[in-house]
């Protein structure tokens, strides 16, 4: 064996031990250019100690995207704001840099089924993603049911503390359907992240109508309050995406 197969099997193996593995896979490219271009070994090192950052980051990015659950990604890039004209762009486009999280503030999309709530939380939950913080998605049925499972196992102390470790919940598709038993679950789990983390909350219903879903006036009251204080609202008033694109088909075949 070669000093220079002896050197690199040693840098290898540190570089294994020291888990930097974004410098080991691109060390001989970054050897030969700078001995091409006759970069000085302080270059050499920055370039090396560069790409691992870049990698680190890039995987903490697709482990953070993972972890959110999203059900598709979109971005605001691809969101049509002249079909909702009375939505506040420069607002929506303000939150997502991000502000409203460390500041512990909601934002609650308001507005009929198909107008693109669900489009902008995702969105915004993306920006956030990138700004370096933790996102879960969550429809509102599939976190009621967790919640009624946890309980019913004596684990929901432990469930919630897990919860506030995210920083920012999305709540997806709050009064699609009625409760009824995890309308007071779903309550404790908003009143547990009070103040210690954000939501973006989706919903069909006014703020006036969210006692049906709940069943409980004082309840929702209480719910509101908490939620409201200190929140961004976002009205979602326009024809739906889906009802829109049916009645450009079907000018299309006439």
């Amino acid at each position: 064996m070669t000093s220079n197969e002896a050197a690199k099997g040693l840098l290898e193996l540190y570089l294994k031990q020291l888990k930097l593995p974004g410098i080991a896979q691109v060390y001989p490219e970054l050897i030969r250019e700078a001995i091409n271009t006759d970069q000085s070994h302080l270059n050499f090192l920055l370039a090396c100690l560069g790409h691992e950052v870049e990698t680190r980051q890039q995987r903490q990015l697709q482990k953070r995207l993972k972890q959110a659950k999203f059900p598709w990604i979109k971005g605001l890039g691809d969101f049509d704001f002249t079909v909702i004209p009375k939505l506040p762009k420069q607002k929506v486009l303000s939150l997502a840099e991000g502000r409203f999280i460390p500041e512990r503030e909601n934002v609650l999309c308001l507005g009929k089924t198909g107008t693109g709530k669900t489009h902008i939380a995702i969105a915004l939950g993306l920006s956030a993603i990138e700004a370096g913080y933790k996102v879960r998605f969550v429809k509102v049925v599939d976190l009621v049911q967790e919640l009624l499972v946890v309980e019913k196992e004596y684990r929901l102390s432990r469930y919630l503390k897990n919860w506030n470790k995210v920083d920012l919940v999305i709540l997806d598709e709050l009064g699609y359907i009625q409760l009824k038993a995890g309308g007071p679950l779903l309550f404790q789990f908003c009143a547990e992240r009070y103040e210690k983390g954000s939501f973006i909350i989706t919903t069909n219903l006014e703020f006036s109508r969210w006692g049906e879903v709940f069943g409980d006036v004082t309840l929702t009251a209480a719910l509101l309050d908490r939620l409201t204080h200190r929140s961004h609202v976002l009205v979602f008033d326009g024809e739906s995406y889906r009802f829109r694109e049916s009645k450009n088909r079907m000018k299309n075949k006439d």
